[in-house]
């Protein structure tokens, strides 16, 4: 089993955050095959080996992600895509 956790700072208003985040969710879904369900500022990400989390407050946005043995595999790309996209789309 693979965890990894991300979090980035942020300045940007909360609403184009909030924008982003559900974004990166919906490319999670349509790329990995998971769900994504919201509640307020955060969202849970579930699938096959898959349970994660990203929440956002007034500064910062965390992601919280535990891979089974076979989605693991996976971990290092996953993990760098997750990256990215914060990187380019939450300043």
């Amino acid at each position: 089993m693979a965890r990894f956790q991300i979090s980035r700072r942020y300045t940007m208003p909360k609403t184009e955050v909030r924008a982003a985040a559900r974004e990166l969710a919906s490319k999670i879904e349509r790329e990995y095959g998971l769900r994504a369900q919201w509640q307020e500022d955060s969202v849970s990400i579930s699938g096959r080996g898959v349970d994660g989390a990203l929440s956002f407050g007034d500064e910062k946005i965390e992601v919280s992600v535990k891979l089974g043995m076979l989605a693991s595999l996976f971990e290092s790309r996953l993990k760098h895509e997750i990256e990215k996209y914060l990187d380019e789309n939450v300043a």
